[in-house]
């Protein structure tokens, strides 16, 4: 279903989170302003970071803003994120009491109101860890909290809930700084540029492959289709050789000419196949003259007579053609063999009675009587 509303803000609800569209609901709202909405977990105040004017929504209605956060809910958002660390040493020290090893809480989340709590943690097995011993123990520690909500975070997630310096050097990772959703990343895109496929160079911090592998794909992979493959035979201007290396961002390649040896040409000093050149500029081909030559007039010249004419061959007998088609010989219409054997131009024969075509045999004789005559 697809409805058009007059004014939608983005909201984010934690600093690097993915923001979610809310129905203004009349508000004269703007960016960096704080709001009370109601999402899936409840009441939560968040930052509006989008501001749209005729929005056009497709799938399940927005939901509405309920109204903007006033001082003294920032200051309650404010205490209850001071209970958060209260939160997080008790939960660690409820797993060490239960002997549940390889989980780790990692943070802690209150509504603004402080009705509903949410763990998140981490599991080092792939196995569903049972909690419920611990989501009741929260209860009964807090008594505001109505609802306790415990949520098991990936690897990726987990990265991001763990500010730190990144695999390339920088201070803060892209994951902790301004992502907030993770691409689809595959092993072909850190060949597409060339990258060492050991796992020091293509994983991050989180054990998976890096979310920067797929910043710069779209544009090797350009870049790739204007240039020969890999082993591929080439021209030069020296000679022809074999493609060992494709520079994409220097749009050249390392050619290997037995001659001369390695040498690295661009893309427009390079021919393929022989006859085609790679180069960005479009091909022209080559216009014929204007001039109508015709095949009498070469028989002409090669005769030595200018009043040259063609012999002209004697013309067949064309068949009848009935509507685009040559008439076909009317066949004689076949007969039955029924009809064959009583047809009257043909005479009758008699056939033979059975019994006078069989000749007379012998009567068999018992095998007694031939014993007998034996004896």
């Amino acid at each position: 279903m697809t409805e058009i509303y007059e004014k939608a803000v983005g909201v984010r609800f934690s600093p690097v989170s993915k923001a979610y569209f809310f129905d203004a609901n009349g508000y004269d709202l703007d960016l960096e302003d704080y709001v009370i909405v109601e999402s899936v977990r409840g009441r939560q105040i968040g930052k509006v970071v989008q501001v749209k004017t005729d929005y056009v929504n497709e799938g399940d209605p927005l939901k509405v803003v309920l109204r903007p956060a006033s001082s003294k809910d920032l200051v309650a958002k404010e205490l209850f994120n001071q209970k958060k660390d209260e939160a997080i040493e008790f939960s660690r020290k409820r797993l060490t009491e239960l002997n549940l090893e390889g989980v780790k809480i990692l943070d802690a989340e209150f509504s603004f109101d402080g009705t509903r709590l949410q763990i998140n943690y981490a599991s080092d097995n792939d196995e569903k860890v049972d909690l419920k011993s611990l989501k009741f123990d929260l209860l009964r520690n807090f008594p505001t909290v109505s609802q306790v909500d415990l949520r098991q975070l990936g690897p990726r997630d987990v990265a991001k809930s763990i500010p730190g310096m990144g695999a390339c050097g920088l201070s803060c990772r892209c994951c902790c700084r301004y992502l907030t959703e993770f691409s689809s990343i595959s092993i072909k895109m850190a060949k597409e540029q060339g990258i060492s496929l050991t796992p020091a160079e293509i994983t991050g911090m989180c054990g998976r492959l890096r979310c920067c592998l797929v910043y710069e794909n779209d544009y090797y992979v350009e870049c790739r289709k204007k240039l020969p493959k890999k082993n591929k035979r080439v021209i030069t201007p020296q000679g022809e050789g074999k493609v060992l290396e494709v520079f994409p961002m220097r749009d050249s390649v390392l050619v290997d000419i037995p001659e001369v040896g390695r040498r690295e040409y661009k893309r427009d000093q390079l021919i393929i196949d022989g006859n085609t050149t790679v180069s960005n500029e479009p091909q022209v081909p080559d216009q014929a003259d204007e001039i109508n030559i015709e095949d009498k007039d070469i028989l002409a010249l090669v005769s030595g007579n200018e009043d040259y004419e063609e012999p002209v061959k004697p013309e067949k007998e064309s068949k009848t053609v009935n509507n685009g088609k040559a008439e076909r010989r009317e066949r004689p219409e076949r007969r039955s063999k029924r009809e064959r054997n009583t047809a009257v131009d043909k005479p009758a024969v008699d056939k033979p009675e059975k019994a006078e075509q069989r000749k007379s045999r012998p009567a068999r004789q018992n095998r007694n009587n031939r014993t007998e005559k034996a004896d």
